[in-house]
């Protein structure tokens, strides 16, 4: 009851804080010019990207560590990207396809899945096909949307959650500097299988990796 307690009262502060802030944007811009480094460009993520998108998620590992429905159809496809094209708009996530700097092929998808502006937060994402693994498109996406969610929106947190027998993302995590605040045991529910869930997480404070 005491824990409880205690955890509504912050809760009514933060809100109380967050009021006295500078209200943030209620819509995000797409960075401009995109942002890259020497091997890979974020895209904002659009229909276009549909049938990559498509294809990713018919990999065993998509199904296994995402949310994504194992039966994920077209239509699905197109609402989950439609909800990353209204988040421009009400400033609550930001979706990106991973894109190759030289052939421009589709290396994956990594977004700001959740983005809470006003209390200066969010949690990254991503999901690489098989055929783009080992090329360091993860951990750089990981690492120009962390710099991005600092330097241009101005968070001061943000998350990784990861299953925590997933050692290629756990991997990603510790590449782009990330620190690992525990484990939520049986948090994960998808299909019913449970699992448990590694949070990581980043603040602006943090050095980041060059």
């Amino acid at each position: 009851m005491l824990v409880r307690l205690r955890q509504e009262v912050q809760e009514v502060s933060r809100r109380i804080d967050a009021l006295l802030r500078r209200d943030p944007p209620k819509s995000l811009q797409p960075p401009d010019p995109p942002l890259q480094n020497d091997r890979i460009r974020l895209d904002v993520f659009t229909q276009a990207d549909g049938d990559d998108a498509f294809a990713m998620v018919q990999d065993p590992d998509v199904k296994r560590y995402t949310y994504i429905p194992s039966d994920a159809d077209r239509a699905y496809i197109t609402r989950w990207i439609g909800r990353y094209e209204t988040g421009w708009a009400d400033g609550s996530c930001a979706g990106f396809s991973i894109r190759g700097l030289d052939e421009d092929a589709y290396l994956g998808f990594a977004a700001i899945v959740r983005l809470e502006l006003a209390e200066r937060q969010g949690e990254i994402g991503y999901m690489v096909p098989p055929e783009a693994r080992g090329r360091g498109a993860a951990t750089g996406a990981v690492q120009l949307l962390t710099r991005w969610g600092f330097d241009e929106l101005g968070l001061e947190r943000l998350q990784l959650q990861i299953d925590a027998t997933n050692v290629a993302s756990i991997r990603v995590a510790e590449r782009a500097g990330y620190r690992l605040d525990g484990v939520l045991r049986s948090v994960y529910f998808k299909e019913g299988r449970r699992g448990d869930t590694q949070v990581w997480s980043s603040l602006a404070a943090d050095k980041l990796p060059a």
